[in-house]
């Protein structure tokens, strides 16, 4: 029964092995891209707000670059976990 067990267990493991760097690598793009619309849609927002108050430039250029930053740090955390996940796998 047990030998049963274990071969079902390398059976799966071995699929796992094959589909999961596949989908790793899916769930980095799809981070890397959302974070690219992100940082993008952010930009042109605080671009048209300028040209709307140039006066307001300063503290409106200031806040852009705090939520980009905060945009590229999920970012890299996401990107981290998917590099465990390839080394757990």
């Amino acid at each position: 029964m047990t030998g049963l067990i274990a071969e079902a267990a390398t059976g799966a493991a071995t699929l796992i092995s094959g589909i999961g760097p596949a989908g790793v690598a899916i769930g980095a793009g799809l981070v890397v891209a959302g974070a690219a619309k992100g940082i993008g849609h952010l930009a042109g927002s605080a671009m048209e707000g300028i040209a709307r108050q140039p006066e307001a430039g300063g503290r409106i250029g200031t806040n852009m670059i705090i939520a980009a930053a905060l945009i590229e740090g999920f970012t890299f955390f996401a990107l981290v976990i998917c590099m465990q996940l390839i080394g757990k796998l």
